[in-house]
């Protein structure tokens, strides 16, 4: 379906011409008809289906058909809450791209930057608000901005945003926005967090179902190669090397890890950044920007990078190890295969690790194709595979023996056959 087809005026569908859009996603084409009718919606879709433009291309046509001349500063009409600042900046970048024809003013806070420049572009006067919610009630306390004219609410990865700890603020900022507005709830999969999310922000919403967990990228390519915790870094380096891979980002699970990772592929002369919590906004910004530019062949990144960045075409995603929590899987393998486009997923898989493995196949309900990669095969089963050769052996040999005992037999049979036979017949004449 043609985005004109939803409802949506020639500023916008001129816009996401521009950009490549032809066709809307499932997501957008149940929300946007929704959302432009002023209802409240909770929607669970899977990463990479197109949620950030299912919300923000209605909202940007509700603001712009209002009457803008009673706005005052410091006051914003529309909240976004997201996580992360690397979502922040993903969903800025995308409502400034999306809404170019329309006079209407963004803007994003977050974290890990200085508290004045953010300052000063909220004192111009903002309609819509990207914001982390630790840094959003900074800037409320500070009397930077209010929110007692808030129209329409959107929770982005409103899972994520009460799996982080933030319920308290949650709830805080709830109370400081107008009962009468509009909600928006946008997750992955409707956990017990979502539900408990819409109870306190939404009375009825309409709830949209988009697909679930198992049917996640089905043009991912996902491979698990089994191999032992202390081969997984070179094999790592090999397989990004030796298969000439220009583009990949990789997962560990903790902030050490990524830092030791980054630092041996960089050795072995793959041109490789690192992202985690602990750097500082700059770097991490630069490091986005490098890795999507292409300007470096490898990404090492914890989960900070599963969630918020939406690289076209990546081709390659690799788990160097198994997320915690099965669902953190979905949200890695999710960065490639966006958009209808094909991805491959790769797993370094330890035997310490099989349980969370298990617990991925149940949630995905099918399971992962399992490989061994040549000369990086665990010990355990290289070990397994020599007893079987050994067992096999062992078994041929006793067939053998037996077979030749059966000939024997047969043999000596044969030759008292004769015997009696020639005695037989020398009675016989």
């Amino acid at each position: 379906m043609s985005f004109e087809k939803l409802g949506l005026v020639s500023e916008l569908t001129s816009a996401v011409s521009e950009l490549g859009y032809t066709k809307a996603t499932p997501v957008q084409k149940r929300v946007i008809p929704l959302i432009l009718d002023g209802k409240d919606v909770m929607a669970t879709a899977q990463t990479g289906t197109g949620k950030t433009a299912a919300y923000a291309l209605p909202i940007l046509q509700l603001l712009s058909k209002k009457d803008t001349k009673q706005k005052t500063e410091k006051v914003v009409r529309a909240l976004i809450l997201v996580p992360t600042r690397e979502l922040a900046a993903q969903v800025e970048k995308s409502i400034e791209t999306y809404g170019k024809n329309f006079a209407l003013k963004s803007c994003a806070i977050y974290g890990g930057v200085k508290f004045t420049p953010q300052t000063k572009k909220l004192s111009r006067g903002i309609d819509i608000l990207i914001a982390t919610p630790g840094r959003l009630l900074e800037h409320i306390k500070q009397e930077n901005l209010n929110l007692s004219k808030v129209e329409i609410l959107v929770f982005d990865e409103s899972d994520r945003i009460l799996d982080m700890g933030f319920w308290e603020e949650v709830e805080i900022l709830s109370s400081m926005i107008p009962k009468k507005r509009q909600t928006l709830l946008f997750s992955v999969e409707q956990s017990k967090s979502v539900k408990r999310f819409s109870k306190l922000t939404v009375i009825k919403p309409v709830k949209i179902v988009i697909n679930n967990q198992g049917d996640l990228a089905k043009k991912v390519r996902q491979t698990i190669y089994i191999c032992d915790q202390d081969k997984k870094t070179a094999l790592l380096s090999y397989m990004i090397g030796s298969r000439n891979w220009n583009q990949v980002l990789v997962f560990t699970k903790t902030r050490q890890r990524a830092d030791e990772v980054g630092a041996y592929l960089e050795a072995s002369g793959l041109k490789t950044l690192i992202l985690h919590g602990e750097k500082a906004h700059s770097k991490r910004t630069k490091a986005l920007r490098d890795f999507k530019a292409g300007t470096i062949r490898v990404l090492v990144a914890t989960d900070i990078a599963s969630r918020g960045l939406d690289i076209e075409d990546l081709p390659h995603v690799i788990n160097y190890e198994l997320p915690g929590d099965a669902g953190d899987y979905i949200h890695r393998i999710g960065r490639t295969g966006r958009a209808g486009n094909e991805g491959e997923a790769i797993s370094l898989v330890c035997k310490e690790e099989r349980s969370i493995l298990k617990d991925i196949e149940r949630l995905l309900k099918y399971a992962l194709k399992v490989e061994f990669f040549e000369g990086y095969e665990p010990k355990e089963w290289l070990k397994k595979e020599a007893n079987k050769h050994t067992i096999k052996a062992k078994i041929e040999r006793d067939q053998k023996k037996r077979s030749t005992t059966a000939n024997s037999v047969v043999g000596m049979r044969k030759k008292k056959a004769t015997i009696k036979k020639r005695k037989q017949n020398k009675k016989a004449k």
